[in-house]
C-alpha cells in the first residue's frame, strides 16, 4: 500500500535551519530548500539574496499526514523561528528571509489563519505576528550545495552558530515530535 503524502510550504529565515530541523521530524519524508513567493522563474541564490526577486528562502516539506498533520507541521513553524520580525530572523536581513506559510488548498489556508490568529491571541510575543499567509504558486528548489547543508557542513561557522542552537531548542521544545 502506498504512503500517503501532503506538501506543505513554508519560509521561516534561512531556508538550512528549517531543512535541519524539518529533517527530524517524524512523518517528514522529504525536505527541499528553496525559493517561494517571488516573480522570477529558476532564481538563483544570488538573485534571491539581491533582495529583487520577491522571492524567500523556502522550504517544501513532503509529509506523511497519516504520521504528522498539517496542523503539527505548523505548531513546529511557530516554535522554530521568530514570526514578528519583518524581513529578519536574527542576523539574517531581507525579504527573503521574511515568515511565510504558502498555502496548497484552502483546508491548510483555514488551518494557517487559525493557527496565527490562536498564537496572536496568547500573546506569546509582545509584537504582532507578521507571517503572511498567500496561496501557494511555485517552488524553485535551490542549487544542489544548499540542500542538506547543515549534514553535509556541521563545521560551517554559521552551522555551529546559528543552525545547531536552533536544533537544539526544537529537539527540547518538540521531543514529541523527533523521529
Amino acid at each position: 500500500m502506498e504512503e500517503k503524502k501532503e506538501v506543505a510550504t513554508l519560509a521561516g529565515g534561512c531556508f538550512w535551519c528549517l531543512e535541519a530541523i524539518y529533517k527530524r521530524v517524524k512523518g517528514v519524508l522529504e525536505v527541499v530548500s528553496g525559493y517561494s513567493g517571488g516573480n522570477i522563474k529558476n532564481p538563483t541564490y544570488e538573485q534571491v539574496c539581491s533582495d529583487r526577486t520577491g522571492h524567500a528562502e523556502a522550504i517544501q516539506i513532503i509529509f506523511n499526514p497519516e504520521i504528522i498533520s498539517y496542523d503539527e507541521i505548523l505548531k513546529i513553524f511557530w516554535k522554530i523561528h521568530n514570526p514578528t520580525t519583518h524581513n529578519r530572523q536574527g542576523n539574517d536581513v531581507g525579504s527573503q528571509y521574511r515568515s511565510m506559510i504558502f498555502y496548497h488548498n484552502e483546508k491548510q489556508k483555514e488551518i494557517a489563519e487559525s493557527s496565527k490568529k490562536d498564537l496572536q491571541d496568547a500573546h506569546i510575543w509582545h509584537d504582532s505576528i507578521v507571517t503572511e499567509i498567500v496561496p501557494f504558486i511555485e517552488f524553485y528548489p535551490a542549487e544542489e550545495y544548499h540542500q542538506d547543508y547543515y549534514e553535509n557542513n556541521p563545521h560551517n561557522s554559521y552551522c555551529q552558530f546559528v543552525v545547531g542552537p536552533k536544533i537544539k531548542k526544537f529537539v527540547k521544545e518538540c521531543k514529541e515530535y523527533l523521529k
